[in-house]
């Protein structure tokens, strides 16, 4: 990881989001200010359609006509071009959503190994990263299975093990247990929070689930396009 101890590793500083529908202006962010540290786990809580997702997708690059200034690890993003966004995102953020997305045709070992093939890793040491993580996640029995072979838990797990394959600086999670029971989503959020935090990761988790916002460091409530 390459962030200046010391220095936010995101920062945003008056962003705002806005859609036409109808010939009717929606105001989904309205200037949003907010600063994550170095290792801070971070929850962001509230209602449905309160701009949750929508901040996501500004922290991660994900779409354009955001308007203020997003900085990941000091570099202002709004700056860049479309192939250093995606260089940046691909560099210094990890992704977890709600629904696994995982490669149908690539079993648990290559779906955590293909982030890293991507980045210019070779094989051998992707594929030992991507054992000690699925490893670490209870996985070592299932490495040849596929996403359909395995159950919610176990494919949620693998979404994470992918997610941190990079050692990201910091990981963005969309409701990541919100499809799961809630005792399996109990076990893979504490086996998330506890890889997240070994290896120094920041991360910002949405969510509406107070008893697992909780359990993070800090939590953030957005409302009506505010943070309160």
């Amino acid at each position: 990881m390459s962030n200046v101890e010391g220095a936010p590793v995101v920062a945003l500083r008056g962003l705002t989001r806005s859609f036409e529908q109808g010939g009717v202006r929606i105001d989904v962010l309205r200037g949003i200010d907010v600063a994550i540290m170095p290792g801070e786990i971070v929850a962001l809580l509230g209602p449905s359609g309160s701009g949750k997702s929508t901040l996501l997708q500004a922290v991660g690059l994900l779409e354009g006509g955001f308007g203020g200034t997003i900085e990941i690890t000091g570099t202002d993003a709004t700056r860049l071009s479309s192939g250093e966004r995606t260089r940046l995102r691909r560099d210094h953020l990890g992704f977890v959503y709600q629904f696994h997305h995982l490669l149908p045709d690539f079993n648990a070992l290559e779906n955590v190994m293909l982030p890293q093939l991507v980045a210019g890793i070779a094989r051998p040491p992707a594929a030992i990263r991507a054992r000690e993580l699925l490893a670490a996640l209870g996985l070592e029995h299932r490495l040849d299975h596929r996403p359909s072979q395995l159950s919610g838990g176990e494919q949620q797990r693998v979404a994470v093990g992918r997610a941190l394959a990079n050692k990201p600086d910091l990981v963005l999670a969309d409701e990541p247990t919100g499809n799961l029971d809630e005792a399996t989503a109990d076990k893979v959020f504490a086996e998330f929070l506890a890889l997240v935090r070994g290896q120094g990761s920041a991360a910002l988790v949405a969510t509406h689930n107070e008893r697992l916002a909780a359990r993070m460091d800090r939590v953030l409530r957005l409302h009506e396009g505010r943070l309160g």
